[in-house]
């Protein structure tokens, strides 16, 4: 399996296969919402669009990143969400690199989305399939985000060998911009930031499924899917 790692704007096709990472923090919500009984998510565009959709479906859930805004439930913090009932609640999620990331390669035969949460599903489910070339989609930062890098290179690891030591990618993704701008966030008692965000988006394979994205009534939709 070949790998190739790119930032969103370098995708220039539709990928056989597309990872599309976002650790710091919207694929770690994404995750924890799955974890904690969400049956789907479904990405927009726009927030706007996120609202509307939350208005027309009763009981839907919206999720942002960013300081919290009116109308939406979580503004993107794993850490807050612990504190959410979302069992058996659709959640509609819009961050500005993440989400973006997943629409912009939509149309790929197989679409995941990861972060260090569901790392080791993501790449059992990758074995799995066997896909001929892998491309990992690096959102943060126009594709410089160490932190979705390191993640995004552990995953390709773990696929070839089926065992790495995650300790060396997690340093990287500790010491990365997207961890210090968090905890920047945290001193400065930004809204949204919660303390424990950072050490929530370094935990590992804390989710036993991989999370799968594919249009439903024409939007794209994240699920969960047993790493088995």
């Amino acid at each position: 399996m070949q790998s190739t790692f790119t930032s969103i704007t370098g995708v220039s096709r539709t990928p056989e296969a597309a990872v599309v990472v976002d650790v710091m923090r919207a694929f770690t919500v994404a995750a924890g919402a799955l974890r904690q009984g969400a049956e789907k998510i479904v990405f927009t565009d726009t927030t706007d669009e996120a609202l509307e959709l939350k208005a027309r479906h009763p009981g839907w859930l919206a999720f942002q990143d960013g300081a919290p805004t009116p109308g939406f439930d979580l503004a993107n913090s794993p850490a807050r969400l612990r504190s959410l009932d979302v069992a058996g609640r659709t959640v509609v999620q819009k961050t500005t690199a993440g989400t973006v990331g997943a629409l912009a390669v939509a149309d790929a035969r197989l679409l995941l989305c990861a972060s260090f949460a569901v790392a080791g599903a993501t790449a059992e489910l990758l074995s799995r399939e066997r896909p001929a070339a892998v491309t990992f989609v690096v959102t943060g930062d126009d594709g410089r985000a160490e932190e979705d890098l390191a993640c995004a290179q552990y995953i390709a690891a773990r696929t070839t060998s089926g065992t790495t030591d995650p300790a060396p990618y997690l340093t990287r993704a500790r010491h990365s911009d997207g961890a210090a701008r968090l905890a920047d966030g945290v001193r400065r008692g930004w809204t949204g930031v919660h303390p424990e965000d950072m050490e929530l988006c370094l935990e590992v394979d804390t989710c036993a499924f991989a999370m799968v994205a594919g249009r439903e009534e024409g939007r794209l939709t994240l699920r969960a899917v047993p790493a088995h």
